[in-house]
């Protein structure tokens, strides 16, 4: 016997009991982006490497841990599986047009995206991801429109106990300054640090303060902090991004270690919390990125955005109890002995599904006992069975037996879809 294929590593089925808390989370997504007036698009999966390499960085995590998925197309172009959605959005705005469009633009879409990273709670090789992104904007009010829509979506799914971590990482006046101070700092202890944050003091040393390595906390809590470096202009505008959050009654807590894993990121960087989700505390993240434009050769526009994993968002449903109301049963059941009443009841079946109405037919190839069916239609929820049999076929009829109890009843066959409508009011 063959070996039985297994899925791929930090690949995931999602089964209809879970896709219920999937479809949940991405109705609700979609209803708190239209109440903030964001419209709705789609991306390509497939985007040019160099769109990531340009845009995200060489130094960003998906490539100093060779977490992205590319491929060599025969004319030698390289082309990459995306493991953000923010660079495709910058490149959507750029080469569409959007700069002439009223600003901000303000979009956000619901999708899959790939790293090929440790699989763990929450974390998948495959994710799917809301995302959101205010174009052609520098206003902190725009920062804070995008955090309030992720604390918004949380909420009306019902999650309580949620704080904002806040953190600015200044921009190309004063960010250089502060690396510079902040590599100065951990040279000092470069022989303590794990291979990982050795390779990422070389290429991207704000990643060092995300390290998750074993001693890091003591180490770093001297290290100089880029709220002392920030220029004017970043520390107004983050000072305006809190006196929002103020106004707003909205608790945060400023994190100096808080830099994503993104070298596109300027001024504002934030996540929302909620403790418990496995090792990761992060229900989503973002911030500002105004310099990604001229990285990928547009002209200068700022955005910012943010996105959340649906995967994500389900397992911290379910940690905080959040319980979905249970899907509806199919109310009708089409019962028959399989002949001439298997072709009626089929009929009948796919009369009522035209008009709205849900149906479940029995399936038989050599016909089944109507106890059987009766007992399938019971395990299914159904409220009535609708027996076909040769009496009722030779009567143009059909048999109503409610699985609650009470009197089964003869609907004309002519007559069941009114029938059916009717119950289904009551």
């Amino acid at each position: 016997m063959s070996k039985q294929i297994q899925r791929v590593t930090g690949m995931q089925d999602v089964l209809p009991e879970d896709r219920r808390y999937w479809d949940a989370v991405i109705a609700a997504a979609e209803r708190v982006a239209g109440r903030f007036g964001f419209q709705r698009m789609e991306l390509p999966i497939i985007e040019a490497e160099e769109l990531f390499s340009r845009g995200v960085g060489e130094g960003s995590d998906f490539f100093v841990q060779k977490e992205m998925y590319t491929l060599t197309e025969p004319d030698g172009s390289r082309i990459t599986l995306r493991p953000e959605f923010t660079a495709g959005f910058m490149r959507a705005y750029i080469q569409n047009g959007m700069s002439n469009w009223t600003q901000p633009v303000k979009l956000y879409t619901i999708g899959p995206s790939f790293r090929r990273e440790r699989p763990q709670a929450g974390r998948l090789r495959q994710h799917s991801q809301f995302n959101c992104e205010v174009l052609g904007e520098d206003d902190p009010a725009a920062d804070v429109e995008v955090m309030m829509l992720a604390m918004s979506l949380y909420r009306e799914l019902g999650y309580t106990g949620l704080t904002f971590q806040l953190n600015s990482t200044g921009c190309p006046v004063c960010k250089p300054v502060y690396i510079k101070a902040l590599v100065a700092y951990l040279d000092g202890y470069r022989e303590q640090l794990a291979d990982i944050d050795k390779e990422r003091l070389s290429k991207n040393p704000l990643r060092v303060l995300d390290s998750k390595e074993k001693g890091m906390d003591a180490l770093l809590a001297g290290a100089p902090r880029i709220a002392d470096h920030l220029c004017d202009d970043c520390r107004e505008h983050f000072a305006e991004v809190r006196g929002l959050l103020d106004e707003l009654d909205q608790t945060y807590t400023i994190n100096f270690r808080l830099v994503r894993g993104i070298d596109y990121y300027t001024k504002t960087v934030f996540e929302v919390w909620q403790e418990g989700i496995g090792a990761q505390a992060a229900l989503c993240g973002g911030g500002r990125y105004d310099g990604l434009a001229e990285d990928i050769g547009g002209p200068p526009t700022p955005g910012v955005g943010f996105g959340s994993g649906v995967e994500r968002i389900v397992l911290g449903m379910k940690e905080q109890g959040i319980a979905l109301p249970p899907a509806p049963p199919v109310p009708f059941y089409l019962a028959h002995f399989g002949g001439a009443t298997k072709m009626a009841a089929t009929q009948l079946a796919f009369r009522l599904r035209a008009a709205g109405i849900p149906a479940r037919l029995a399936f038989s190839r050599r016909g089944r006992s109507l106890k059987s069916q009766m007992r399938e239609a019971d395990h299914l929820g159904a409220r009535y069975v609708l027996i076909v049999g040769e009496d009722e076929l030779t009567q143009g009829q059909v048999t109503a037996r409610p699985l609650a109890g009470g009197e089964q009843t003869r609907v004309p066959a002519g007559e069941l879809v009114a029938w059916a409508r009717a119950r289904l009011d009551e």
